[in-house]
């Protein structure tokens, strides 16, 4: 029989494997119905995962509550070992930092230039100014556009801008990475580079990367597949 002392550790390794914790959450916006109901899951520490599921099924409302610009109206969530449901509003922007999002929308800042939009989350986490302009540069590198520095979002192709929208996310080397729809605006050719960008770089810093997306196709390289349906995991 185990013991009460070696089962309280086994429990506590299990939490610390897990950076994201699910239990029973629901949401709702105002007095309608639930978007989320009762969605339990976890995700594990350097461990790649697609949360799929049609259009409206609640993949976006997921996300908001995943990266904390949203609390559920119901159930538990912990993130990196922490309720976050009741963290004190002064602590979330700490919490944010370790999270790395790229929006589908790329939400790029277009009067900066690419390299002071890579530049951005670095800045704002307190890096020094001297500090800054090798990891933007390496970035650049990494997703092939050393040359466009200097260029504005606007002068830039989808792909180009999806790039910039990569590298400003994982340039900080957060734990916690979503990509939303990563390939829903771009050609073919150029949404499998974009994976493979995504791919490298989360097996190089090691993150739990989690891609939203409602194509299956792209779940055969994961290791788990989490299908939302009417605000249920299915």
């Amino acid at each position: 029989m185990q013991d009460a002392g070696h089962g309280q550790v086994a429990s506590s390794a299990r939490r610390m494997a897990n950076i994201v914790q699910f239990e029973n959450v629901g949401l709702r916006y105002g007095s309608g119905q639930e978007t989320l109901s009762d969605v339990s899951f976890v995700l594990s520490r350097g461990a790649f995962y697609f949360l799929t599921g049609a259009s409206g099924a609640g993949k976006t409302s997921l996300l908001r509550l995943l990266y904390l610009s949203q609390r559920p109206t119901r159930g538990s969530i912990r993130l990196f070992g922490e309720d976050a449901v009741t963290l004190p509003r002064a602590r979330l922007p700490g919490f944010r930092r370790r999270i790395g999002v790229v929006f589908q929308d790329f939400r790029l800042v277009p009067h900066l230039s690419a390299f002071d939009n890579i530049a951005l989350p670095l800045r704002v986490s307190g890096v020094p100014e001297r500090d800054v302009a090798a990891p933007v540069r390496e970035m650049l590198g990494w997703v092939g556009l050393s040359d466009k520095v200097d260029a504005r979002p606007p002068t830039l192709s989808g792909g180009e801008q999806q790039r910039v929208a990569i590298a400003r996310a994982l340039g900080p080397r957060p734990p916690l990475v979503f990509a939303d729809e990563p390939t829903g605006n771009l050609d073919t050719a150029t949404g499998a580079a974009i994976m493979d960008l995504l791919f490298a770089r989360r097996a190089a810093i090691g993150a739990t990367l989690v891609i939203i997306t409602h194509d299956r196709h792209l779940a055969q390289r994961c290791d788990r597949v989490v299908t939302l349906a009417d605000g249920r995991i299915v």
